[in-house]
């Protein structure tokens, strides 16, 4: 929580706040001591005044001591009453500040006296309330010897004038007060200095707390600027210098994330924005170099991987029945069930409207899904079985009639939100262009092998249905191949449809030879074989032309077509011709067609023979493992068996 720079801020004011409140608080309790100093200091001075109008009033009296009765009587009412005037007040004060209670009675008129002339005195209340005072170690210390003194030197006072109030010796008592009078006036002084000194004290403490308020407050002040300049200017600027650099192209480019939440989450979807930028525009260059439509998928799962969690990623085809989907081409790095070319029926009703609504869909739990339709749907069936938790799915907008749909699958329950699915929307076009411009090469690609297949069938039109039963056969052996997990770690899965569509091919160079040789009825001379073997290379050369013309637009089409072309007759022992190549150094392809083509031959009659029997045929290819073929072809045949006799029935020729 105090990663937020709400709070920080936040916290840093309240202390701010709370040191001010304090500051003001205590200079208001200060303040409130010293509101009525000057009333302090205004009785304390009137001790001095009281003792040096009792020293003056003494003095005059003994230097003037009457000498007759009238000017005595007359004395007793002047001296004395006023003695005894300034004793009570002197009392009063001493009492009330050892009683620290200042009685109103003692400054009211004095404090209207002064307070029209100074205005800037606090204000009293009408009623005159008492004034409770606090005082320092020496102000009490101070009083106390004060008190003391004043005690002794009044009970002398009193002892002097004697027990007679009617006939007071009022000449001894001014000799009393004239032999005293340093030390009553030094009494008074010393408590006025006292106070003073404790009033000089508060204003220190005032002056001190002020100094330490004003020092602590530019230091938050400096702090939170600090804070507010890290946090939030410096990282600012980095993000204007960043928004910049993402303006001049630099997609790359991240910020660093800031340790406060807002910032930092401000650094992140910078970050997550720069990102999927990148990867778009990665994913757009990247899927308009493909050459085919695996290495889009490809791209894809690669690209999109940062964007959205990913295990499978696959393109759903629809078949000419409408009824079914097939799946087209898959990229994943884990094990699968699922496979290209499988078909599979998806009953899901959302799944199903997709094409109509065209937007992006997805499902946060699959296995849930599945329950709700009965467990009828195989894709559902099968992703559940890959323990596929969710998925999100959009149609791919391709023109003609194809429809398809590209499926994103993750291990993760709800783990497609709405930002994917905007994620996808926002593509959909980009992504459905380069499967359409894919799609539509491939379907011309396939058009012109066909076209360049049959084409090759007419110089020689007695093979009959050789060219649909041996890719036939070469499709069931690669897959076959594929499934057994032999090759999956060099070869995708799509590899099977490619060796489909390039195996009638493999004797495309019989254009270039002639026809004396090609449809001649009997044996071949010598020469005429070595030209018969140069069908290879002829067709391999052309195929290479195709190739090059392919490759000006970007593509590559032809490359496994060539490597039938050109090495269908080579032999796993490397007898074979035309470059006599042996093992692993003959392309899969061509050990492929080689036994799919070998197969079909010894099966189907010819001109020259009669058809063998399937049983002397598969003892021919047992017999011929590692010799003219790859034993893991053979061995795939084998496993493969049930499957290429229902195309040997199908369109068997004998």
């Amino acid at each position: 929580m105090f990663r937020s720079l709400k709070v920080q801020i936040g916290t840093a004011l309240g202390i701010q706040f709370f040191v001010l409140v304090a500051i003001v608080s205590s200079t208001l309790f200060l303040l409130d001591l010293r509101k009525h100093d000057y009333l302090i200091l205004n009785l304390s001075g009137q001790l001095r005044v009281i003792s040096q109008l009792i020293v003056n009033n003494s003095a005059s009296y003994a230097d003037n001591a009457p000498r007759n009765y009238d000017s005595y009587y007359r004395d007793v009412k002047l001296y004395h009453q006023q003695l005894q005037m300034l004793i009570a007040r002197y009392d009063k004060i001493i009492e009330s500040f050892k009683a620290r209670k200042l009685a109103p009675e003692l400054f009211q008129n004095d404090f209207l006296s002064v307070r029209k002339n100074n205005k800037s005195i606090p204000k009293i209340s009408e009623q005159y309330d008492p004034i409770y005072c606090t005082w320092n170690k020496e102000a009490r210390n101070e009083l106390v010897e004060a008190a003391k003194f004043w005690d002794d030197f009044k009970s002398g006072l009193y002892k002097e004038l004697g027990t007679n109030l009617k006939e007071p010796r009022l000449e001894a008592a001014a000799h009393y007060v004239l032999y005293n009078e340093d030390s009553l006036m030094l009494a008074a002084t010393d408590l006025t200095a006292a106070f003073r000194n404790m009033m000089e004290y508060k204003l220190k403490q005032i002056t001190w707390l002020n100094q330490i308020s004003i020092l602590l407050s530019l230091l938050i002040a400096i702090t939170i600027f600090i804070v507010v300049y890290k946090k939030v200017f410096k990282p600012m600027a980095m993000t204007v210098d960043a928004f910049q650099r993402v303006a001049q192209g630099d997609l790359t480019h991240q910020i660093e994330v800031s340790n406060t939440e807002e910032l930092g989450k401000l650094t992140q979807s910078f970050n997550r924005l720069t990102a999927r930028l990148h990867s778009l525009f990665s994913l757009t260059d990247r899927i308009y170099q493909a050459t085919n439509l695996d290495e889009i998928i490809k791209f894809i799962y690669e690209e999109f991987n940062g964007l959205l969690p990913i295990e499978w990623v696959a393109m759903l085809r629809m078949d000419v029945s409408q009824q079914h989907m097939v799946v087209g081409h898959i990229y994943s790095k884990e094990e699968q069930i699922l496979k290209e070319g499988d078909i599979v029926s998806i009953l899901h009703p959302v799944i199903q409207n997709v094409f109509n609504e065209n937007k992006v869909i997805s499902f946060d739990n699959l296995k849930e899904e599945l329950k709700k339709y009965n467990g009828d749907d195989s894709f559902f069936i099968n992703l559940v079985q890959m323990n596929m938790k969710s998925m999100i799915v959009f149609p791919l907008c391709i023109s003609g009639d194809e429809r398809a749909l590209l499926v994103f699958v993750t291990r993760t329950e709800n783990a497609y939100r709405t930002s994917h699915r905007e994620l996808l929307t926002n593509i959909t076009s980009q992504v459905s262009h380069a499967f359409d411009r894919s799609i539509g090469m491939e379907s011309l690609v396939v058009s012109a092998v066909e076209g360049l297949a049959k084409l090759a069938e007419s110089r020689d039109p007695e093979t009959g249905d050789h060219l649909v039963r041996m890719s036939l056969y070469s499709y069931i052996l690669a897959k076959e191949l594929y499934d057994a997990g032999i090759y999956q770690g060099e070869y995708k899965s799509s590899y099977a449809r490619h060796v489909y569509h390039f195996a009638p091919m493999h004797d495309i160079g019989k254009v270039g030879i002639e026809d004396g040789i090609l449809l001649k009825p009997g044996k071949l001379s010598d020469e005429q074989w070595i030209e018969m073997r140069k069908h290879p290379v002829i067709g391999a050369d052309v195929l290479r032309k195709c190739e090059s013309q392919v490759n000006q637009a970007g593509y590559s089409m032809f490359k496994i077509g060539i490597e039938i072309a050109e090495g269908h007759h080579e032999k796993y022992d490397g007898t074979g011709y035309p470059y006599q190549r042996k093992g692993q150094e003959i392309p899969l392809s061509a050990r492929i067609v080689a036994l799919a083509d070998v197969f079909d031959a010894l099966t189907s009659r010819r001109p020259y023979k009669e058809a063998w029997p399937v049983e002397k045929a598969l003892k021919l290819i047992d017999d011929e493992s590692g010799k003219h073929f790859d034993p893991d072809v053979v061995k795939a045949f084998n496993s493969a068996l049930p499957q290429i006799m229902e195309v040997y029935d199908k369109h068997k020729h004998v």
